[in-house]
């Protein structure tokens, strides 16, 4: 099983931004996306690239949210603008050999330990 290693959480006021990266054990790849889940929520996608390179992101986020793929440094990277205190949650990089839809979390089966975002209003 690949070993993910997330990084980039904190805490920040509405507004401001945030970076989270995520390093796996083998290659970055399509395949991997991005999670969160916050007190008392179920697990949500918040954007996540499909197997054949495909990007999708979850509603709430679109415009604001960016993921991108470094291969230089074998890196995910979701880069989150415009932070709001409902984006407050544990964030889970994820990845899988046969994603055809990137917000599904049952078509993924190596996880990170998460890493929490903070916003304040």
């Amino acid at each position: 099983q690949v070993r993910l290693t997330e990084s980039g959480g904190g805490s920040v006021q509405a507004g401001g931004s945030l970076r989270l990266s995520c390093v796996p054990s083998d290659s970055v790849s399509n395949g991997m996306g991005w999670f969160r889940q916050a007190p008392g929520k179920e697990r949500e996608g918040v954007a996540g690239f499909t197997m054949f390179g495909t990007t999708h992101y979850a509603d709430s986020v679109k415009g604001r949210f960016f993921i991108s793929q470094d291969y230089s440094t074998n890196t995910l990277t979701l880069k989150m603008n415009s932070l709001k205190p409902e984006d407050t949650a544990v964030y889970y990089c994820a990845k899988g050999s046969w994603v055809t839809q990137g917000l599904n979390a049952n078509q993924y089966n190596s996880w990170g330990q998460g890493t929490q975002v903070t916003v304040s209003s």
